[in-house]
């Protein structure tokens, strides 16, 4: 019997008043049910704000060093528990073993970097124009504010988005993907350990019609950050922007790593193979588009369908090189736009296909290498979110960097060459928010701004790093005349 897993609101462990649960299914194994969790109601967010809001103040008024020590606490926590979380995120994503360890350490790393941010926030002293007073910025929390996370990072950007957010005063309500909400939990659970002050933060499950949507349209919600599909975020912003809530989204992509004449092929089949196959293709920074240049086609076109042809799947306990899908559904659009791309011409030249023999009870998918792809095929344009890689020929840089522009996203882009001039010039012009040079797409520092171009975000304000302190505070300007 699965354990029936509780919101936690206003410092307490509460099931839903609608009495309801829902179930969440090991991806690799769907006759394991991994947990139940609470079908939250609009009640529960209402009540689930009402605290935040009441803890509001307290909070604010807290030193700053004092929350980061709470920050820090919880880190130290979360890493005394590491193996359960990795293994926790394993059963319910679907990550490899390895995949997942280093995603929870990303959020230990998180919790530690805004720790330390927390002591050193402050604002800038200006020169006055006249003798007798003091000019400054004082930065302030914004409120209370909506964060609603995906499946596909379960920790990760939870992390990113509750450390800053705690550390410069804010109150919040967190909506975790439903197919993955554990992880969080076991965050939440770190944070009471750490004696957080009731109703600072609260975790709740369920829908985005009943839980994601009251965030974003709630009066008593300030801001909202949202990361997820293109479609869903900008109904949330839409949504947000009816009372000039503060709003930030980082949605798809459809990001492009183009490969050189002066390329190392083993280096780039390797740089583009981790970004593509890498966490099933399950990220929104995935490699979807190899754009090679027509001399070193053939020879790049051989080695990553070797590539992907080596890759072991499996289950992610036994740390394959690739699990399987988070669910039914994201197998499904992946398959099918294998068969769109064969509709429209293109070739599958290895994968394409669930994997055959024992073992795979899941939701699993072999690695999918597609050439003879042109820039307008659906292929092309849209976000598989999938281990499905489309390999673009083209004549010339320019018209690589042109075929890397052609689309309606623009969140992580890389090249792989040895020439200085393209290697400059493509991080000049690419239009993308994370620009590499002989890197994959995909990996994050997390002391930098991350976000993307386009469609790929609203354009607000970036995550991560100091640009993560940013979207959670006010600036105020201080005159003071002596």
């Amino acid at each position: 019997m699965s354990t029936v897993h509780a919101n936690y609101i206003d410092g307490q462990w509460n099931e839903s008043e609608s009495g309801d649960t829902f179930e969440v299914r090991n991806p690799a194994n769907t006759d394991e049910v991994v947990g139940q969790y609470q079908s939250s109601t609009r009640a529960d967010v209402e009540t689930a704000i009402d605290a935040a809001v009441a803890a509001q103040d307290e909070w604010a008024d807290t030193p700053g060093p004092s929350r980061g020590q709470i920050l820090k606490e919880t880190g130290n926590r979360l890493a005394a528990r590491k193996d359960e979380a990795t293994e926790t995120l394993v059963r319910e994503e679907g990550k490899t073993r390895s995949e997942a360890a280093g995603e929870v350490q990303r959020a230990i790393d998180i919790f530690a970097y805004y720790a330390e941010k927390a002591r050193d926030l402050g604002g800038t002293s200006k020169a006055p124009s006249a003798p007798g007073k003091d000019l400054y910025t004082k930065p302030e929390p914004l409120g209370t504010v909506g964060l609603i996370t995906p499946w596909n990072y379960p920790i990760a950007i939870p992390a990113w988005k509750l450390a800053p957010a705690l550390a410069t005063g804010n109150t919040l309500i967190i909506k975790p993907a439903s197919e993955a909400p554990n992880v969080t939990r076991i965050v939440f659970e770190c944070l009471d350990e750490a004696r957080l002050p009731d109703g600072v933060a609260n975790f709740v499950t369920g829908s985005g019609s009943e839980v994601g949507a009251p965030l974003a349209s709630n009066d008593d919600i300030d801001a909202v950050s949202f990361t997820g599909s293109t479609e869903v975020g900008t109904t949330v912003a839409q949504t947000a922007a009816d009372d000039l809530k503060r709003v930030q989204c980082e949605m798809g992509g459809k990001n492009p790593t183009v490969v050189m004449p002066s390329a190392d092929i083993d280096n780039a089949v390797d740089i583009v193979g981790v970004g593509a196959f890498g966490t099933t293709g399950q990220s929104c920074t995935a490699c979807s588009r190899a754009i090679v240049h027509e001399d070193v086609a053939d020879e790049f076109v051989d080695a990553i369908t070797d590539y992907a042809e080596s890759l072991e799947v499996g289950p992610g306990l036994e740390d394959p090189d690739m699990g399987p899908h988070v669910s039914r559904s994201e197998l499904e659009s992946t398959l099918e736009y294998v068969d769109v791309a064969r509709e429209d011409g293109a070739t599958v030249r290895t994968g394409g296909g669930e994997p055959d023999g024992d073992g795979y009870d899941g939701f699993f998918v072999e690695p999918t290498v597609v050439t003879d792809v042109e820039s307008e095929m659906r292929i092309a344009q849209e976000e598989v979110f999938g281990p499905v890689l489309a390999v673009i020929t083209v004549g010339d840089f320019e018209e690589a960097l042109a075929v890397a522009n052609d689309v309606e996203y623009g969140l992580s882009a890389s090249i792989v060459t040895q020439d200085l001039t393209e290697a400059n010039q493509f991080v000049e012009d690419v239009e993308a928010g994370v620009a590499k040079v002989n890197e994959k797409t995909t990996g994050l520092e997390l002391h930098v701004p991350f976000g993307g171009y386009k469609n790929s975000s609203t354009n607000t304000y970036r995550e991560q790093g100091d640009a993560g302190l940013d979207f959670f505070t006010s600036t105020k300007t201080v005159y003071m005349n002596y």
